[in-house]
């Protein structure tokens, strides 16, 4: 069931900027700008980076990263920083200068283990805000403020407070592609990986979901828990149909087609297995298929072939017009400068963090 009412527009809207440059400038002393110069001394400095991306990146255009990637490796180990890389970041971001890889929390909860003094996150804006939530006593910089994502503006802090009062007693699930506002108005979080395991840990026969629709539905196909899910929807999963794969597998004799649980029902329904990233890495890597279409955002097509042999990648190219903001110049401007932090208030960070860590005591 979808519930009858959204808020927001479907593309991602413009981040009002949280940032406090003056704050974390005051704390790290000012740096001469690097020399950004492709040489024999970059030339050597990275040629085992660019081992890690033969495969994806040509040797044309390496000259033109190599330069950026030599000077952030050097200025993050400078400023004490770690470089969060989600996996929908491209190949000389995610294998050449992150530290950490993966989804959203995950990356969150490395880099709230770590010893660094500032993260910069390799992503969209509700990510860096999950990571301030999880490591309140760091600097969190994204290096492009309004990378946003349609998903989490598909809903309010005010909606989730309407919801409340529609739906009184009904448990609230929020996927973990949300604000940090609507995270500290819901009961708890989920990832798609967990999504069906923190609906059924509720102990009740209605939940909300929210914010995704198609997430909703395919939790919904799995369980006898009635989902009441919002009407939000990532504008990257939802374009694939199944029109579109079925031409796929008739071009490509014994495809081997794996979704992402945020496209709909039935994409997910004609693949041969349905993941979160991770699992779909997972996927790849245990099974190694001889051709296989990754139903997700493109670069994580290419980051998974940069590591692997033996399969050949099918691509759609899809790609996350937000995601994409984040690039080694903008990196680079981030540690330099220090900008642009972000911030949460610390009363809404409190109980974000409460909803954040019902879902990992679940396990």
């Amino acid at each position: 069931m979808t519930l009858p009412f959204q808020t927001g527009d479907k593309a991602a809207a413009p981040i009002p900027p949280s940032l406090a440059t003056p704050g974390a400038a005051r704390r790290f002393p000012i740096l001469p700008a690097p020399v950004l110069a492709w040489n024999k001394d970059v030339e050597a400095a990275t040629a085992h980076l660019y081992a890690r991306v033969a495969k994806v990146i040509p040797p044309i255009e390496w000259p033109f990263h190599a330069p950026y990637v030599k000077a952030i490796n050097e200025l993050k180990r400078e400023r004490n920083a770690v470089i969060l890389a989600h996996n929908y970041q491209t190949p000389e971001i995610f294998h050449c200068v992150a530290d950490y890889v993966g989804d959203s929390l995950q990356l969150a909860k490395l880099a709230a283990a770590s010893e660094a003094e500032v993260i910069v996150q390799g992503g969209v804006h509700f990510m860096a805000e999950t990571s301030k939530i999880l490591s309140p006593e760091k600097i969190v910089l994204t290096p492009d403020s309004e990378a946003g994502c349609s998903l989490a503006a598909s809903i309010t802090a005010a909606d989730v407070r309407a919801l409340r009062a529609e739906y009184p007693g009904v448990p609230i699930v929020a996927y973990v592609n949300t604000s940090a506002e609507v995270k500290a108005e819901v009961d708890i979080c989920c990832t798609s990986s967990n999504a069906l395991k923190i609906v059924e840990s509720l102990g009740s026969d209605r939940v909300i979901m929210l914010p995704d629709r198609y997430l909703a539905e395919n939790v919904a196909a799995q369980t006898k828990v009635k989902i009441l899910a919002w009407h939000g929807a990532c504008e990257v999963h939802e374009r694939f149909t199944p029109q579109e794969l079925e031409a796929y597998r008739a071009d490509h004799p014994g495809l081997t087609i794996i979704a992402h649980p945020e496209c709909p029902r039935e994409v997910v329904e004609i693949s041969d297995f349905a993941g979160s990233t991770a699992a779909m890495i997972d996927y790849v890597r245990r099974n190694k298929p001889a051709r296989v279409l990754l139903v997700t955002e493109c670069s994580m097509a290419d980051n998974v072939a940069a590591e692997t042999s033996g399969t050949e990648f099918v691509r759609p190219c899809n790609f996350c017009p937000h995601m994409k903001r984040i690039t080694l110049p903008k990196i680079l401007d981030s540690l330099l400068y220090m900008r642009e932090e972000v911030t949460v208030d610390p009363m809404i960070a409190e109980r974000a963090r409460r909803s954040v860590q019902r879902m990992i005591d679940v396990g």
